[in-house]
């Protein structure tokens, strides 16, 4: 297309299943704008009814919208065959850009950011207006961490009669954002998008969802009826009065959750004034190069060294501390960075370990027991990267599974380690040399003649 009504078209923008979005140049303001292109199907069927009725209602309601925080849309066009929406084009990034893992922003940004969103909302509900989509791909982030939440497509005007709005349509949104209310088809009222809201900033700060299964029958099933975990369980060094403001965004008890943006936006302001206003990505990728030079990781993918990173507290300890103590009972293991750890039992030194060996992992591997039996003291200055079960435990499974593996190879080669040692202090073996072979056994039948002596 090289114009769409009375926009110039510069380059496509994206593309989604039911639209098209493209950067125009708009004649008469001197300014580019996002055009927004929704095709009908030609057979006028349901489907096409039902985008021209949401197509209209996202033009009407974004333009009684007037807030920073929200994409402004210029003018909403309807024709025959298509619909286009001229908004504010806005330089930047989608939040969705930032939901995994290993692209995770800094604490504090991400609180900022939705610290406005809590406004946007809050003034769009004074507006009458519910978003009913809170998702990582409608909030936009421009220069200065800016945020822009945008299409309300799916918004629901709450100053209409519900019994009369065939805009408010049953189920909308993205299931794994939505509210225990909305999934369970209730009515809705401002709530709902906080809740939503609360998904983002957990999934923003964790790099995963607060509620996650293989089926969205499973899913809805969780969100209605579980809890989601702390976000410090998660990342430990998230400050705790996070996990008090999560809690309330995702209560299912419409009393207890935040009955406005405002309230939610305030306590985040609480927290978001504990924090230095530093980028710690910086840091984060030192310590991302560290990790993958260590042996211990060799066979981990980067995001999965991402993913032991959030979960992971670096500790600098002094020498003559202990890492483990014998009689104690926890499951957390560690990996030595730098420096090194001589391992006791009652008393007796056992071995000493250095740089990438794991310290405290039988426990953690144990199916029923989380007693130790050795003790772990450190001999000089040493980095250590303790690593918390509880909070692997909600790690992705294919953490799970590598960090498994290595550990056990670990234990393993230990373990030929020790046998060799005492091989070397026992008697000498009996026709060591001269043993058949499994199978090749000169008596009859090939049987083995087995025989337990005392040492």
């Amino acid at each position: 297309m090289e114009t769409i009504g009375k926009y110039r078209v510069v380059r496509e923008l994206g593309k989604g299943a039911t639209a098209t979005v493209y950067l125009c140049d708009d004649p008469d303001q001197d300014r580019q704008v996002a055009v927004k292109v929704i095709r009908f199907g030609s057979d006028g069927g349901a489907m096409s009814r039902r985008m021209r009725k949401l197509f209209q209602n996202e033009g009407m309601v974004s333009q009684r919208l007037n807030h920073p925080n929200i994409v402004r849309v210029h003018e909403a066009v309807v024709e025959q065959d298509f619909a286009y929406l001229a908004m504010e084009y806005v330089k930047g990034f989608s939040l969705e850009d930032h939901t995994r893992i290993d692209k995770l922003l800094p604490m504090h940004r991400v609180i900022g950011i939705i610290f406005k969103c809590c406004m946007a909302l809050d003034a769009a509900y004074r507006q009458g207006i519910i978003h009913r989509d809170i998702k990582p791909a409608n909030i936009m982030v421009a220069a200065d961490d800016e945020a822009k939440i945008a299409d309300f497509g799916l918004a629901l005007n709450m100053n209409k009669d519900l019994d009369r709005d065939s805009t408010f349509i049953m189920g909308v949104g993205s299931p794994a954002y939505m509210s225990p209310e909305q999934v369970k088809g209730y009515p809705l009222n401002q709530k709902t998008d906080l809740y939503s809201l609360g998904v983002l900033l957990f999934q923003l700060l964790t790099g995963r969802l607060p509620f996650r299964a293989n089926n969205q029958a499973t899913l809805i099933y969780r969100i209605v009826n579980t809890d989601a975990p702390a976000v410090t369980s998660l990342r430990p060094d998230l400050p705790e009065g996070l996990n008090a403001i999560l809690k309330r965004a995702l209560e299912k008890d419409l009393y207890n959750r935040y009955r406005n943006g405002a309230e939610m936006a305030k306590d985040l302001s609480a927290v978001r004034y504990q924090l230095v206003d530093e980028d710690l990505t910086v840091e984060d990728t030192r310590h991302f190069e560290t990790l993958r030079k260590l042996e211990f990781f060799t066979e981990f993918e980067n995001i999965e060294i991402w993913e032991v990173l959030r979960v992971g507290v670096w500790r600098e300890v002094s020498p003559n501390v202990a890492l483990v103590r014998e009689g104690d009972r926890n499951r957390f293991f560690g990996v030595i960075i730098s420096g090194s750890v001589e391992i006791s039992i009652e008393g007796k030194a056992l071995c000493r370990l250095g740089t990438s060996e794991p310290v405290g992992e039988v426990a953690f591997l144990h199916p029923s027991s989380d007693l130790r039996c050795s003790t772990a003291v450190t001999l000089e200055p040493t980095l250590f990267l303790e690593i918390n079960a509880a909070a692997l435990a909600l790690s992705s499974e294919e953490l799970l599974e590598r960090i498994r593996n290595a550990l056990l190879g670990r234990m393993i080669k230990r373990m030929r380690e020790v046998n060799r040692i005492a091989a070397a202090q026992g008697l000498p073996a009996v026709q060591s040399v001269n043993a058949s072979k499994i199978g090749g056994s000169s008596k009859p039948g090939g049987g083995l003649d087995l025989e337990l002596s005392p040492m």
